[in-house]
């Protein structure tokens, strides 16, 4: 059976879809499972010693997320996206995230700065430990969080949606010289954000998204000439 530990911001042992939907998460941002392959169901229970139940309710949550898609007699597939479209996805994203620290930084107060602290703590510890998945998800709490204090719960579930759909190609650029730059950002952010600077925190923003659309947009133009004819 699967082994059930406690994740960060788990109070309790984890069940066994949580672990085996955390297990695909990683496996996707890892890109073990590509872009545009097929999600094998029995291969993943069998690899992850459980029933096929948790692994096509984890499947689920991911089609819910637009992570996989399914289609009848096929199954799920990873969903693969073309550079325009996480251009579009980018895109998007500025122009809500700009208006979510607009309206959050001036509401940022000693409980939202710890919070802060403590994600880039933990991206720190998961990046030395080369754990795609736990940064990912600290990465996710330092940046939601604080859009979260904007107060505005229906663009914070579009930002979800848009996040979640792309995070197979910012696993992608999970190496050393994208950690240290990406380190660099949520710092900047983060002193931004404790001085209650709202334009500053914003030109962080920009650049860190900039900065991770490049790097995305040059991974795929090398897998693209990489890949055989």
């Amino acid at each position: 059976m699967f082994n059930k530990k406690t994740s960060p911001g788990y109070s309790r042992p984890l069940t066994s879809q949580e672990a085996v939907l955390g297990e695909i998460r990683r496996a996707i941002m890892s890109r073990e499972l590509q872009p545009g392959e097929r999600v094998r169901q029995e291969k993943l229970a069998e690899r992850l010693h459980v029933s096929r139940v948790p692994v096509r309710e984890a499947l689920k949550v991911l089609e819910a997320e637009g992570q996989v898609t399914y289609q009848a007699h096929r199954g799920y597939t990873v969903v693969a996206l073309s550079l325009e479209e996480l251009e579009e996805i980018y895109l998007a994203r500025s122009l809500l995230e700009t208006e979510m620290t607009r309206r959050a930084v001036p509401a940022v107060d000693t409980d939202l700065i710890r919070q802060l602290e403590s994600s880039v703590a933990r991206m720190d510890e998961f990046a030395r430990a080369g754990d795609v998945l736990r940064y990912a998800e600290a990465n996710w709490d330092f940046h939601l969080s604080l859009f979260e204090r904007a107060g505005l719960p229906r663009l914070y579930r579009i930002i979800e949606v848009l996040w979640r759909v792309s995070e197979a190609y910012r696993g992608a650029i999970f190496d050393p010289a994208w950690l240290e730059r990406a380190r660099e950002d949520h710092r900047r952010i983060l002193e931004a954000c404790k001085a209650g600077d709202v334009n500053e925190t914003i030109a962080a923003q920009d650049e860190h998204r900039s900065n991770a659309l490049a790097k995305i947009t040059a991974f795929l133009e090398k897998t693209k000439l990489d890949r055989p004819v």
